[in-house]
């Protein structure tokens, strides 16, 4: 954390402080609509899907990153704030005068997604220009710490809020919010040399998207990390958001308490190694980064035991302290390996560049894992009277990977083009 408290990272500090509040703002207000549609039609299953219908404006990345790429990255945060405020607003007097509509509520989370899809690479693609190059890492795992911990926070403080003041005035709130974000980065410098119009801004649009897939394409280690992060999204992620209830709740039949501690400290150990990441980075290598995977690989043998019978019938306490002992490390190299390779694709890439290729891995990764949990909700149902077989499955396939990585990353430097 000592990026913040230097002197010539005051620019920086400012985008930390803006998305302090427009992320765990907007995590927050997608929460308690979720909260408000449970409430108004005790039906899950549209609980689930606004939940999912707010996600899917990722499709829009490559879009985004043209944007990015396009115009000033500091006035587009101030303007992304600024429309989200305006329209957290709208709806808050919408719902003050007695309206209630679902198709309104999906609509709102919805944009919110939009916004969300948009934002994140101009923030992701502007951090090469506010910090030095050895700093990026450190620099990344402060703003993925941030994100992933108003992830957790959201839902507990949602909650909480949501029981003592109700939904209409936490909006209010999170209007004035994103308004508060816009201010905050209005004290953001980042430099910007527009690129002259030859054509419709519809038609540059389509243009610079085009000219981002051909530029990973024409890139081998763009493509290559790029596959590494989508499997790492693929394989690990999904087993966390999968596999960690089910082998809890389902496997080990824990209690509510054990549960939510075992869930909660999953997620602190993600925002520890986004924290810490800054520490070993520079001792960390591209080509090397196939070790971490195979300690991941095993260290999920242990794991597959904790799951096993001959675990179990000592007792639920000891396979769930094995499970967390194993799941923990897991949990902190993902997200460390996860800020390296995005640390490594941002030095290598050109800036006019970095907000189209930054939108393309975000896509990619997410689009892995759905699929993930597709092919997680298959095991789980396949083995489950055996699920070790799923976990040792998960381990071959981190190997696998691994032994990918060795040979696709072992000529890759750390020098940028």
């Amino acid at each position: 954390m000592s990026l913040l408290f230097k002197r010539d990272s005051s620019h920086f500090i400012y985008l930390v402080l803006g998305q302090i509040i427009s992320v765990f703002g907007s995590s927050l207000i997608r929460f308690v609509l979720s909260l408000h549609v449970l409430d108004i039609t005790q039906r899950v299953d549209l609980f689930a899907l606004l939940f999912a219908l707010s996600n899917i404006p990722f499709l829009l990345s490559p879009l985004a990153g043209a944007v990015a790429d396009r115009f000033n990255r500091r006035n587009l945060m101030i303007l992304f704030d600024v429309l989200t405020g305006i329209m957290i607003l709208a709806f808050y007097f919408w719902l003050l005068s007695g309206n209630d509509s679902l198709y309104m509520i999906g609509a709102v989370m919805i944009l919110l997604g939009v916004m969300s899809t948009f934002y994140a690479p101009t923030v992701m693609s502007s951090i090469p220009q506010l910090v030095k190059q050895e700093q990026l890492e450190q620099a990344n795992g402060i703003v993925n710490g941030v994100q992933a911990l108003s992830g957790v926070l959201a839902p507990v403080i949602g909650g909480v809020l949501y029981g003592m003041i109700g939904s209409q005035f936490i909006i209010g709130i999170s209007a004035i919010v994103f308004f508060l974000s816009a201010c905050m980065l209005l004290r953001l410098k980042i430099s910007f040399s527009p690129s002259p119009l030859t054509e419709s801004m519809g038609k540059v649009l389509i243009k610079d998207m085009k000219q981002g897939f051909s530029y990973i394409g024409s890139q081998p280690f763009l493509k290559r990390t790029m596959l590494l992060a989508a499997m790492l999204n693929f394989i690990l992620t999904p087993f966390f958001i999968v596999g960690g209830p089910i082998i809890l709740r389902v496997t080990m039949k824990t209690s509510d308490i054990m549960y939510g501690i075992g869930m909660g400290l999953i997620e602190f150990a993600v925002i520890a190694g986004a924290l810490l990441v800054g520490l070993v980075a520079k001792h960390w290598r591209i080509p090397t980064l196939y070790r971490w995977l195979l300690v991941i690989a095993i260290i999920l043998l242990p794991v597959a035991f904790s799951t096993s019978t001959t675990a179990l019938q000592f007792g639920t306490y000891p396979a769930y302290f094995l499970f967390l002992v194993g799941c923990l490390p897991i949990a902190m190299l993902l997200t460390m390996i996860s800020i390296v390779v995005i640390s490594h694709i941002q030095k290598k890439t050109p800036n006019h560049q970095l907000g189209k290729v930054m939108a393309n891995l975000t896509m990619v990764s997410q689009c892995a894992v759905p699929l993930g949990q597709m092919m997680y909700g298959f095991l789980f149902n396949t083995f489950s009277a055996n699920m070790y077989v799923t976990v040792l499955i998960v381990s071959i396939l981190m190997f696998a990977l691994a032994y990918l990585t060795k040979n696709m990353l072992q000529h890759e430097g750390e020098s940028a083009s």
